[in-house]
């Protein structure tokens, strides 16, 4: 027995030097330091030195209390800055103003949305039959919540005819979604509970009383995390039955005739109104996946007869379907993409016919409805809308209610027209009715008018040459009459993967409270996300990935060289695959910047494939495991490339401690190292928030908490002129 003693004497001599380690921490003067102790690391014939590696183990009790203690030194950094209080008690001002409505779906004469009302924490699930019904609370989170568990809504479904609508809930931005269903007409829980739905809510079969789902696999006890997003399949669920019992229909070693790695996704999808369902392939990561599809009446069958459609190297990103005529939206030979038309009875794709070819606009999203394709195009970050009829002829433009971005908000093929939204940076957001008889679109007033005067806001746009000639958009936002004298602090944000776009127009009412204190917002649209399609993606992705840093620093340049700002007043913003472009362009260029925030970063990406969600973005960003991609994660790896005795801007780095996406670790290693090796004596942050994850979930007073956080940081940092000159709402 005296083993066991003495590990429990020792473990508990532990735990209370940790405690004591966490409360001196918050009483000193700067943040906590944390002890280097180097790993080395040989890739390919190079040696990489780790000195914090042992923070990668969020289990430990050293590490939860040096996170804790630098969580506790940051928070009462932040709670003393004298413009905090005035900024969160303006940023509630302009979150409260007016109801947010988004994530409209139009299924059996019923409308269903989230909303979120002045006084309101978190998006709550309405629905409303017609557009002149009364709406109707269907879902509250908070019913869900109980003290110290907050839970949110992640997605919904409902079934065609409106009956049921099948929803995912997790806890404190943790994105585990559990999924359940709700009864519409009364509101009634129908006891289903299905855990480990990451992927969203199922999708419903036309007998409204089952649907099919992605379901991750039940990790054994000590599994490496690696392995959590691997081998996952799509099951078919009917109301009322055991989970545990589901057929499987599709997904990892299911099909013997088709061949599936451990690592990609699988997803069902069946159109409203089809005869067919469809099985899709994809990585997760990347716009490419391989289609499939069988007759419904085949699910019964075991094995299920599913045929090939499309394979990765078809490049088919999206499709939809009406009758038996399969639209793709295809990137192949066409990086700004096109669309193309298949039959099902002999679905051959490299016999399709392209109906809406490419152009130098990216097509982004297609729609089918009644009476036509409906089509999204992405034109210089504003979207336009076009309508292609079934029976032939040019394509034709949809007339916009005025000038703004709009996008597809739902078609389905039992309904002529669509709904869409319309963006603006100075209007608030709408979404209208489009009749094809009429040719004429109505506000449909689902979405209120938001009480925010942009009217004082200037929007410009503007394309940067970067450091090898390439042009690079640019959005610069700023109050009416700014005067450039090189003083204004400004906020320049970027991201730059997965081919998200960067630049598209919103109605950021939040960004008000930064703008009407003389400060300047800017957003980049940088190599790797998506303003000009695949092509874009492509040059800022793996080897390419440099790129993505050039043009963030070409765009900090033109904002000084055009005397918007200067290097002591401009900061850098990026999150999540947008650490990588913030972290690098701050050990890159740390006398261009003053100050920058990094939100839930990957800073360590050279170790991201040991964790969970590293093994999917594998295809996105590389794989140490072979030599190219090695040298790529490498290069793009900030963490490694702190150096001590550097004088780097202030740094404010945020996460959340549930953040399923980007582990934790990644800011903390960033943390520790940059307040190590920073010679300029500016403060290097870390915010950890314990009710968080990766934003997915986040309420509104967290939004509004770190955004006062992070405003409050940049005007101590870059300074804050006056705020006369704009009308306050």
């Amino acid at each position: 027995m005296s083993k066991p003693r003495r590990f429990c004497a020792l473990a508990l001599a532990f735990v209370i030097s940790t405690i004591a380690f966490a409360t001196r921490a918050a009483a000193q003067d700067g943040p906590p330091k944390a002890q280097a102790r180097e790993v080395t690391d040989t890739y390919f014939g190079e040696k990489v030195v780790d000195p914090y590696r042992w923070m990668e183990d969020s289990k430990s009790a050293e590490v939860s209390a040096w996170m804790k203690a630098q969580s506790d030194y940051t928070r009462a950094y932040l709670d003393r800055l004298p413009m905090r209080q005035e900024l969160l008690k303006r940023l509630s001002e302009l979150s409260e103003a007016g109801v947010r409505v988004t994530g409209v779906q139009h299924l059996g004469g019923m409308y269903f949305y989230y909303r979120l009302a002045p006084g309101e924490n978190d998006r709550r699930l309405y629905v409303r039959e017609g557009l002149s019904g009364a709406e109707r609370l269907l879902i509250d989170p908070e019913k869900f919540s109980s003290a110290g568990k907050r839970y949110s809504i992640d997605s919904f479904s409902p079934s065609f005819d409106g009956k049921y609508v099948c929803y995912t809930i997790s806890l404190g931005g943790s994105e585990n979604g559990e999924m359940r269903v709700v009864e519409t007409a009364t509101g009634k829980d129908m006891g289903e509970r299905i855990d480990r739905a990451r992927f969203g809510a199922g999708a419903w079969l036309p007998d409204g009383k089952s649907f099919l789902y992605n379901r991750l696999q039940k990790l054994a006890d000590g599994a490496p995390p690696t392995e959590l997003y691997q081998k996952s399949r799509v099951y078919w669920h009917v109301l009322g039955t055991d989970p545990e019992k589901d057929k499987v229909i599709f997904g990892y070693e299911v099909n013997p005739d088709i061949k599936m790695e451990p690592e990609p996704l699988p997803f069902a999808a069946v159109p409203v109104g089809s005869k067919y369902v469809f099985a899709i392939v994809n990585s997760g990561v990347s716009p490419n996946s391989e289609l499939y599809f069988a007759p419904l009446s085949a699910l019964s069958q075991t094995p299920i007869p599913w045929r090939r459609i499309a394979s990765l190297d078809d490049e088919v990103a999206s499709f939809d379907l009406h009758g038996d005529d399969l639209f793709l939206l295809t990137y192949k030979n066409t990086p700004r993409f096109k669309v193309t038309r298949v039959s099902l009875s002999s679905p051959d794709v490299s016999k399709a016919t392209t109906i809406f070819p490419a152009s130098e606009a990216v097509v982004s999203f297609i729609g089918a409805a009644k009476d036509a394709l409906y089509v999204q195009t992405l034109d210089g970050g504003t979207g336009k809308l076009w309508r292609v009829d079934y029976k032939g002829g040019a394509p034709q433009q949809v007339k916009l209610p005025y000038d703004g971005s709009a996008f597809i908000g739902w078609t389905d093929p039992e309904s002529d027209g669509l709904l869409f939204g319309l963006n603006s940076w100075t209007k608030s957001p709408a979404f209208y009715a489009y009749d094809p008889k009429k040719g004429g679109a109505a506000d449909t007033k689902l979405v209120p008018p938001i009480p925010v005067d942009m009217s004082g806001v200037e929007a410009t746009t503007v394309r940067v040459k970067s450091y090898d000639g390439t042009l690079v958009p640019l959005v610069i936002l700023h109050k009416r009459g700014l005067k450039r004298d090189g003083t204004n602090p400004t906020l320049l944000n970027g991201y730059g993967a997965y081919g998200i776009e960067n630049t598209s127009p919103f109605f950021y009412t939040q960004g008000l409270a930064w703008l009407e204190r003389g400060g300047v917002l800017a957003f980049a649209g940088v190599r790797g996300g998506g303003e000009y399609g695949e092509e874009w993606h492509l040059a800022g992705k793996g080897k390419t990935k440099p790129n993505t840093w050039k043009d963030f620093i070409a765009c900090a340049e033109y904002l000084v060289a055009e005397k918007y700002t200067s290097p002591e007043h401009l900061a850098g913003e990026g999150g999540s695959a947008g650490g990588i472009l913030i972290g690098n362009s701050i050990t890159e260029r740390p006398d261009l910047f003053g100050a920058a925030i990094d939100q839930v970063g990957d800073n360590n990406i050279l170790r991201s494939e040991t964790t969970s969600n590293g093994v999917p973005n594998i295809p996105e960003f590389g794989s140490t495991k072979t030599e190219d991609g090695f040298r790529s994660l490498l290069a793009m790896d900030a963490y490694s490339k702190v150096k001590d005795g550097v004088k780097y801007p202030a740094v404010l780095l945020t996460t959340g401690i549930n953040d399923p996406r980007v582990e934790p670790w990644m800011s903390a290693k960033m943390a520790a190292r940059l307040q190590a090796a920073s010679a300029s004596g500016r403060p290097v942050l870390l915010r950890v928030d314990y009710d968080a994850g990766h934003g997915f979930g986040s309420t509104r007073r967290q939004r509004n908490e770190e955004l006062a956080d992070t405003y409050a940081f940049l005007f101590q940092q870059l300074g804050s002129p006056n705020s006369k000159g704009m009308a306050r709402n």
